[in-house]
């Protein structure tokens, strides 16, 4: 705090670690005083604690051996312990009774060794499980960060201590008025002690205050975060609990930072805490929060304004104090526009340092002129619009045009190549542009090279785009963008479903080329990546009622969320499809959009609204003569009712299907109809015929190329396993089980080759060989569990279980 220009001084930490070291007993103790000494050689330093990087540096040794001496994981060596004191400044006599009590700890844990000594256990053979995923997505940390020692205190402090309430994780709130620097304190202090979560960080925005008005919902973070934990996209729950459930069985035990940036409100964070205690987690907002404080024990950290002589001295980083100092009265004013607001700062630094030839009086004079409605943040010079106006007209021409339209884009982020369409500008003048706003602190970009715009800011932009662009010229640039999405989401899917039964239309549209997408791998990729902008870019264009683009982009993105698993979203998608379709005029489309919005039902279990819609479907194919539409509906229609457990009604559109493919001559889409035949046949009991059907598939689908083929020759061979089986043939059965898993292991289809494993276990013990069985179920267990596959692993449990001998 300033009081007249004086710093006072930080407060000094209570007791004394020579007196305290005389009752350390446990490594935890001892672990403990070290973090109090590093605290205190901060403050003696008045800077932030060294980091296990920075002390790696002064002493040689590994960050990870550092992280846990601090962490009590392991007790330092004597040469290192005494190494360790003086680089952290602790007095002889510290050192001394603090070297005592590191003696005393490792006699009493030798002690302790020589009672339990017993015999030599013989440690059971490694098993073979995939690697735990271990996440960072923290955002880069702000490169200009000043200041906040006190408010890094207080999150040491919040931090470092046990929860208030037991088996709960740590949490801390820091609240305040936007712009304030909530975010970069938070990032700034998750990667300084980043080493101490050695299993991860999570990070997310939550849009709390997005000026869309639509903040993140937690079942759409939730899916986020458990797929950067490793769960499989379709074993990720739909349910909003079901999938907190999961997200805390996973995280209980591991010591993980989660970052929740923005947040609106508790009822929207409480969703995504944690399990365990060994978690912490950091929640940023502008309001208090205080349900997290009252219900989950967070501890509240405020956040004020940069007292005057840090954000003096954020000014002086950006500009030079010989600038300042050229001319106090202008850079006082500039600092009282600003009001100690850090966001405010960097964009007022960032302009003057771009114009070196402008002089600070007229940059003063041009905010104090040009006074905007305040924030409502109880301070009436914290009013950004005058600096983020004025920060607009300091742009060249070229960059105040992509600023503003860049505030209209879809989505929370946007790609160089996206923002290129959406400019209409070849791709290296966009970056160009981009580059310069990335220099102004008007969009930051990320590790992956996207640009994300803050909140108030997209506000302005948008605001920009409306004074200074026709509504002509704002539809234009939106046309663009989500041309661009759609025509590379459109190329995309043609990448991924090569015989796709409804070709998508290439014609794109002027001014947005798509993004190259060459194969599989880099299609995937681009979805993953574009996913939020797409159905972002698919709202703004039912918005505006361009209805092609929206039965376009529900088409493109439907084998991306086949892959994916992304059920919720394809249902989403088709719905805005289905109201689209109904304002074309043209039946074509509104067929596919109840078929494919039916089929979406079925996989999520909504057999009456899936049977609706396919109904629908029909009876729009069939009044425009659609036989190869009414094929696919049929092939819809046989999966819903096996979904549903009717496999003898199933089977009835599943021959009506197959009919309509072999009419047309179809052999891709008549061998998927054969299989789905023979799979229906076999689990009614029909094996014999069943096989010739699946047979009779398999030489279809080897007509076609070896990499158009084989996730559905894969399939027909695991039902052609399964038929042999079935019939006694165990032999037969291990072959065709064998070619399914190498295609599956070939192509990276884990969850069939789960399945495939299975079965191939249940024909092992057939043919009495519960050796290998066993080696399968295992493996196949290790594959359930590994994609959270719960109850398919805890079945394989039994059936190992009944085998004999031990079950991990």
């Amino acid at each position: 705090m300033m009081a007249h220009g004086v710093q006072e001084p930080l407060p000094e930490p209570t007791g004394s670690p020579a007196s305290a070291a005389a009752g350390a007993r446990t490594l935890e103790e001892l672990a403990a005083l070290l973090r109090d000494l590093r605290r205190r050689h901060a403050r003696s330093r008045r800077d932030s604690t060294l980091t296990y990087r920075e002390l790696a540096l002064r002493t040689g040794w590994s960050q990870t051996a550092i992280a846990e001496y601090f962490t009590a994981r392991t007790l330092p060596p004597t040469d290192r312990f005494d190494a360790l004191l003086k680089v952290l400044s602790a007095t002889p006599a510290e050192q001394r009774a603090l070297a005592t009590a590191r003696d005393r700890i490792e006699e009493a844990a030798r002690k302790a060794r020589r009672r339990k000594a017993g015999p030599v256990a013989i440690p059971p053979p490694p098993r073979t499980v995939p690697p735990r995923p271990v996440p960072r997505q923290l955002p880069a940390p702000p490169g200009t960060f000043t200041g906040r020692a006190r408010e890094l205190a207080d999150l040491d402090a919040a931090l470092d201590v046990a929860p208030q309430t037991p088996g709960a994780p740590g949490i801390c709130t820091v609240s305040g008025m936007g712009g304030i620097g909530k975010t970069w304190l938070a990032l700034h202090w998750a990667h300084a002690g980043q080493d101490r979560f050695p299993d991860g960080q999570l990070y997310a925005d939550l849009r709390g205050f997005d000026p869309s008005g639509r903040p993140a919902e937690p079942a759409a973070v939730l899916h986020g975060f458990l797929d950067a934990l490793g769960v499989e996209p379709a074993a990720i729950p739909v349910g909003q609990q079901a999938a907190t459930a999961l997200f805390r069985s996973l995280t209980a035990g591991r010591r993980m930072l989660l970052v929740l940036d923005n947040a609106r409100d508790t009822a929207q964070v409480a969703p995504l805490l944690p399990g365990g205690a060994a978690c912490r987690v950091l929640v940023t907002g502008r309001r208090r929060l205080t349900g997290l404080v009252a219900a989950h024990g967070a501890r509240p950290v405020a956040l004020d304004v940069l007292p005057g002589e840090e954000a003096a001295g954020l000014l002086a980083r950006h500009l030079g104090r010989t600038r300042l100092e050229r001319e106090p009265a202008a850079a006082a004013a500039l600092l009282g526009c600003c009001a100690g607001l850090p966001l405010a700062l960097g964009i007022v630094a960032a302009c003057a340092a771009t114009h070196p030839d402008l002089s600070l009086r007229a940059l003063a004079a041009e905010l104090a002129g040009n006074p905007l409605d305040a924030l409502d943040a109880g301070e009436p010079q914290a009013d950004l619009r005058a600096v983020l106006s004025w920060s607009s007209r300091a742009l060249s021409p070229g960059a105040a045009r992509a600023l503003a339209l860049l505030g209209i884009a879809p989505g929370p982020d946007i790609a160089p190549a996206a923002a290129a369409a959406l400019l209409g500008l070849p791709d290296p003048a966009a970056r160009a542009l981009l580059r310069e706003l990335d220099h102004a602190h008007l969009v930051r970009r990320d590790a992956a090279g996207r640009y994300r715009m803050h909140d108030l800011l997209r506000l302005h932009a948008a605001e920009q785009a409306r004074d200074r662009h026709t509504p002509a010229e704002r539809d234009a640039a939106l046309r663009r963008a989500i041309g661009h999405y759609t025509d590379t989401a459109c190329a995309g899917a043609r990448v991924l479903a090569p015989h796709d039964p409804a070709p998508l239309p290439g014609g794109y549209e002027p001014g947005s080329p798509p993004f190259p997408l060459p194969d599989a791998a880099a299609a995937m990729d681009w979805f993953d990546a574009e996913h939020t902008n797409l159905l972002a870019a698919q709202q703004a264009a039912a918005g505006h009622g361009w209805d092609a683009q929206v039965c376009r982009l529900a088409r493109a993105l439907d084998p991306y969320h086949r892959r994916r698993g992304h059920l919720a979203d394809a249902a989403a998608a088709w719905q805005l499809a289905v109201t689209a379709a109904g304002r074309l005029g043209d039946p074509a489309p509104r067929a596919q959009a109840h078929q494919m919005l039916g089929d979406a039902h079925a996989q999520l279990g909504g057999t009456a609204d899936a049977l609706r819609h396919l109904a629908q479907a029909l009876e729009l194919a069939e009044l425009t003569s659609d036989t190869a539409g009414q094929g696919e509906i049929h092939h819809s229609l046989g999966g819903a009712w096996e979904r549903h457990g009717d496999d003898r009604r199933a089977l009835e559109h599943a021959r009506r299907a197959l009919a309509v493919f072999q009419a047309l001559g179809d052999t891709y889409r008549q061998a998927r109809a054969l299989n789905a035949v023979g799979w229906l046949r076999t689990r009614l009991g029909d094996h014999t015929a069943a096989r010739a059907d699946c047979t009779a598939a398999l030489a279809l689908l080897l007509q076609h190329p070896a990499d158009h083929r084989q996730l559905g020759e894969s399939s027909t061979l695991d039902s052609l396993g399964h038929i042999a089986h079935r019939l006694g043939e165990y032999d037969t059965a291990l072959g065709h089980y064998r070619r399914a898993l190498a295609i599956c292991r070939a192509q990276g289809h884990s969850h069939l080759e789960a399945d495939v494993l299975h079965r191939t276990a249940e024909t092992h013990l057939a043919r009495r060989s519960p050796a290998e069985a066993r080696t399968a179920w295992e493996q196949a267990r290790a594959l359930y569990t590994a994609q959270h596959r719960t109850a398919d692993a805890d079945r394989v449990r039994e059936l190992l279980a009944g085998l004999g001998g031990p079950v991990s």
